[in-house]
């Protein structure tokens, strides 16, 4: 896929207030240029990805693929807050050459997909064939669907809700907490500041990502003998350093807000009613192992939306079985795709 940046022209005003100038969201495509003739696929990544989708979901995105660059216009946007090309806390200031640290304006997932259909304009895509998203991108899909139901035609809501519950927000806290007890967080003297924090931050992350039964399966210590484990210990802190090497603290936290801010009833009626806008022929899919998008809760959710399939699929690892059960995922997905 190609990269590309979106510059806005003037300035970008944000649901909580603030704004900033000439905002960038950068974005990938497939490699040849948009036709009207092409039918378009929209994938919303999850919280730390980039909009690379044929880097972070390589067994389904990409040329011959499930989600073919070479048969359809597959697009990704980065979200605004991120560090991956996005406008966020990490970017410069123009007004002062630093990054903005915490003068950057707290992004909403409202904000994201202003932003995204920002992008979908300035290609000149009038429809998106089929929307797609996963977890937080998830929540990027179903907000657009209700701001822009006559542009979405089909989507794919995976592993994800229309509110956030107070399970994920506690945990979300829990992060913001281990980047603020780290000293050089606050210090804001370069974005190395929060690196200790990120660490923590993620392995906590990690355990919402997760779920018991993954850990039995990859973590149990092989000797019967063994007084101190540390199979799990020495995993948690692997995972918490090779986060840190490739994201930032500030736009970590930035985004855990953005998570904090889901909820497609605010402003509109509530939930049911802004739900009901969906025009999109909607597929609902839960994960039976994830802890913080439970089924029993996407099961009502899929309720709401007008005509929506809900399927159910299995993985021994929990919320991240969106990442791994591309067999189960491509088997519900597929009729869609051919549909469109």
């Amino acid at each position: 896929m190609q990269k590309h940046i979106y510059i806005h022209n003037g300035k970008f005003t944000f649901e909580e207030g603030g704004s900033i100038d000439g905002l960038q969201v950068a974005y990938h495509t497939s490699p040849r240029p948009y036709t009207q003739d092409m039918k378009v696929i929209w994938i919303c990544h999850a919280l730390t990805a980039d909009s690379d989708a044929e880097d972070w979901w390589p067994d389904l995105v990409g040329p011959g693929k499930f989600f073919d660059t070479d048969k359809y216009f597959i697009v990704c946007g980065n979200m605004i807050g991120s560090c991956y090309g996005s406008s966020g806390p990490s970017s410069i200031d123009p007004a002062t050459g630093k990054p903005y640290y915490f003068t950057f304006p707290r992004v909403t997932v409202r904000d994201i997909v202003n932003g995204l259909d920002e992008v979908r304009r300035h290609i000149g895509i009038d429809h998106i064939d089929l929307l797609v998203g996963a977890s937080i991108g998830g929540f990027q899909a179903l907000e657009w669907s209700v701001m822009c139901p006559d542009v979405i035609r089909n989507a794919v809501y995976i592993a994800t809700l229309s509110r956030v519950r107070p399970w994920l927000t506690a945990f979300e806290e829990s992060q913001r907490m281990a980047l603020e007890a780290d000293p050089t967080f606050r210090a804001c003297e370069s974005l190395e500041g929060g690196k200790k924090g990120l660490e923590c931050a993620r392995t906590i992350a990690l355990l919402s990502y997760r779920c018991e039964d993954g850990y039995d399966r990859k973590q149990w210590e092989e000797s019967e003998d063994v007084m101190f484990p540390d199979r799990a210990c020495s995993y948690q802190r692997y995972q918490g350093r090779k986060f840190s090497a490739r994201f930032d603290a500030y736009s970590y936290y930035y985004l855990s807000y953005s998570v904090d801010s889901d909820n497609v009833g605010r402003g509109r009626g509530g939930e049911a009613a802004a739900l009901a806008r969906i025009k999109a022929k909607s597929t609902v899919i839960s994960i039976d192992t994830d802890l913080i998008f439970p089924p029993c809760e996407i099961v009502k959710m899929a309720a709401m939306i007008p005509g929506a399939d809900y399927h159910e699929i299995t993985s021994h690892y929990g919320h991240d079985g969106f990442l791994l059960e591309n067999d189960q995922l491509v088997a519900v997905m597929g009729p869609v795709l051919e549909s469109i």
